[in-house]
């Protein structure tokens, strides 16, 4: 078996740590630690995110999205795939090197999807985005690893009560908040139930096939 290559290394603002970026043969894997985030083989459940927001968004005219985490680019792909063609999409991304990757070794992941014009990149925080960017139609997060964060211990206010509350409110009435997990988290579901949103909870396989690890996504609109 090819061993894996390290490229490059990022330290995550906030004290969160390192990311590498890896490499063995044609796979890469950014990586925090021995824990892999997320893999160029493995892009089925970050393209649900998307698939299945887009579903919830219909053909509502100019709708407002934000991406958090752009990650290898999969949920943005196919944001522009699956969203009306008048829509806004905003993308934060905190680590300046994943977008440098994006533009790098990455770049036959992304294509053209950060010079697409529906696109605009945030470089920061994707809590302020939330709270300077409102209101959104839709607010996509594919952040760390989920509610059980593995990268960035500042990244669980996401996920609290008062993050909820944050999100719900930067949201349009019938607009809704998407969240992906590399597994269920049923602390996570009450908290978004109290929210008063409507919650539904929805397992996707990480390579969109009928194997593979199974991934959640939350999605939570607000009536």
């Amino acid at each position: 078996m090819l061993p894996w290559i390290k490229l490059d290394q990022a330290v995550v603002p906030g004290g969160g740590g390192a990311l590498q970026l890896m490499q063995r043969g044609t796979e890469f894997s950014i990586m925090a630690g021995s824990n892999g985030l997320m893999n160029s083989r493995l892009s089925g459940s970050e393209e649900a995110l998307a698939t299945l927001s887009a579903e919830r968004i219909g053909m509502r005219k100019s709708p407002k999205v934000l991406i958090g985490g752009l990650g290898m680019g999969f949920t943005l792909r196919a944001a522009l795939s699956s969203f009306p063609a008048d829509s806004r999409i905003i993308v934060a991304e905190l680590v300046p090197e994943i977008i440098a990757w994006a533009r790098g070794p990455l770049a036959f992941l992304h294509g053209t999807s950060l010079e697409d014009p529906r696109v605009s990149l945030y470089e920061g925080d994707v809590g302020a985005a939330i709270t300077t960017g409102k209101p959104y139609d839709a607010i996509l997060l594919d952040v760390d690893n989920g509610p059980e964060g593995l990268s960035r211990p500042s990244n669980d206010r996401l996920y609290t009560a008062a993050g909820i509350a944050n999100a719900k409110l930067a949201l349009v009435p019938g607009g809704h908040l998407a969240v992906w997990s590399s597994g269920p988290d049923r602390k996570f579901t009450t908290r978004l139930k109290q929210s008063g949103m409507a919650v539904e909870e929805i397992t996707v396989r990480a390579n969109g096939k009928r194997t593979g690890p199974r991934h959640m996504i939350w999605m939570a609109t607000r009536r």
